[in-house]
């Protein structure tokens, strides 16, 4: 489950890297064209069935580690203090995959579908800059991807060092470090991602 976190954490990058070509505010002109790039480029949907590859698998891997945990303890603790130990998006994790899968769903809806529908049908025209300006002009879409997004920053607040703690790097001198890293991350991330949405919807983008 670490290492498919790992991959998707850094596929958040390249799709933040090129989501932010929007602001640049050419009209849309330079997202586009990287857009279309990414949508014909062999090599790209080559890598695009390894993505939802790994996506599925750590939808997989959670399910199957929520399993497993509940099956360790079938009986609950009489007296339990769950946040002396641990903290609460830790133990919340499912909740948390759970809303962010929604929203991925809810993103694939909007964004992924039209686009290759567009791609098979005969590679008609598609102005996915536009598609996001409609998608984003309705304000309850907009407060769903923020949920969505709140969701995603607390999945990678904790997931970032976890991943890299399934790994055996847990010590004392790298821990602290991976933990402001994570942060770090986390916020950029999903500041950027936050951002977009809003920019259209504000008309501080056109």
């Amino acid at each position: 489950m670490g290492l498919t976190g790992l991959f998707l954490i850094l596929f958040l990058i390249v799709h933040a890297g090129i989501n932010a070509c929007i602001f640049l505010n050419d009209g849309g002109l330079t997202f586009n064209h990287v857009a279309h790039f990414m949508s014909h480029n062999w090599i790209m949907r080559f890598l695009e069935v390894g993505l939802f590859a790994g996506l599925i698998l750590h939808i997989i891997q959670g399910l199957m580690l929520w399993s497993q945990n509940n099956k360790a303890r079938p009986v609950q603790y009489h007296f339990n203090q769950p946040s002396k130990n641990s903290k609460w998006y830790s133990r919340s994790m499912g909740i948390l995959g759970t809303l962010l899968l929604l929203f991925i769903v809810m993103h694939l809806n909007h964004f992924y579908v039209g686009t290759k529908i567009k791609l098979y049908s005969g590679d008609l025209p598609h102005n996915l800059f536009e598609e996001m300006k409609t998608v984003f002009a309705e304000p309850l879409v907009v407060g769903l991807y923020l949920v969505g997004l709140i969701a995603l920053f607390w999945h990678l607040f904790h997931g970032f060092q976890s991943a890299f703690q399934t790994f055996g790097i847990n010590h004392k001198k790298y821990t602290p470090l991976l933990k402001t890293m994570g942060t770090i991350y986390a916020i950029i991330i999903c500041v950027l991602f936050a951002l977009m949405p809003i920019a259209i919807h504000l008309q501080w983008i056109k």
